[in-house]
């Protein structure tokens, strides 16, 4: 596939929130380790490829957070 021109730099997804995990992504970004290190010297296609590595590990700790939570009775609507 060919590489999409990109107009603007990509920007870093860091919020500001670094801890790591228990499996070593950070809370904040979901990044790993080496991921944060070499932010700046990665090209454009591994940084995108990087936030969708990000995204797919933030949906999947939703996931796990929604199917462990215990689920709450919920109240009959009275309408």
């Amino acid at each position: 596939m060919p590489e999409q021109l990109e107009f603007f730099p990509i920007q870093s997804p860091c919020r500001g929130i670094c801890q790591s995990d228990e499996r070593g992504f950070c809370r904040g970004c979901m990044r790993s380790r080496d991921e944060r290190f070499n932010w700046q010297k990665m090209s454009d296609a591994q940084k995108q490829d990087v936030l969708r590595l990000c995204r797919q590990r933030f949906l999947r700790k939703l996931r796990a957070n929604n199917s462990s939570a215990p689920e709450e009775p919920q109240q009959p609507s009275l309408f």
